[in-house]
């Protein structure tokens, strides 16, 4: 029998890898992975999590954990991912990097690049559809908007 915490890990996990736009989607998903659960339990776990909804490009919703433990390192490729679907535009100025999102996404972004461990971030602070990135003092904002921006495969905007 799967306790209470091996199910949430598992829905965090299963929410990171795939675009989960509904609970009856997430309780198949689980099902995959021999987790047998209610709509309700599933429900209540998304609650507990701080799952959110968040638009994505395209215009379909999929749920979302902001907040991840602060000792867990995203891998590149769930970075690139997350950067390639959510940012729209990278811009800098000084040791400051603005990246835009659609509405409701900044945080989820932020979270990733938090947790990436990526070399000359210093920290993030996230609005709905923007977020601040902090260059550390072993980059510029121009050489960290150039590495975010080939992470997010966007194009420089140009004045």
């Amino acid at each position: 029998m799967t306790t209470k915490v091996q199910r949430q890990q598992t829905i965090s996990r299963l929410i990171g890898k795939h675009p989960v736009t509904s609970q009856p989607q997430l309780l198949d998903l689980l099902a995959t992975e021999g987790i047998s659960a209610t709509q309700a339990t599933v429900s209540r776990d998304l609650e507990d999590l701080g799952a959110v909804k968040v638009r994505v490009p395209g215009g379909d919703t999929v749920y979302a954990i902001p907040e991840y433990e602060p000792n867990r390192i995203a891998p590149e490729d769930q970075l690139r991912r997350v950067m390639g679907e959510w940012v729209a535009e990278v811009r800098h100025a000084h040791h400051n990097v603005i990246i835009r999102t659609p509405p409701g996404c900044a945080h989820v972004v932020a979270s990733a690049l938090d947790r990436s461990g990526m070399t000359g971030v210093l920290g993030t602070v996230a609005g709905d559809d923007t977020l601040l990135v902090i260059a550390d003092e072993t980059t510029t904002g121009a050489k960290l908007a150039a590495k975010l921006r080939d992470l997010a495969g966007v194009d420089p905007v140009r004045p």
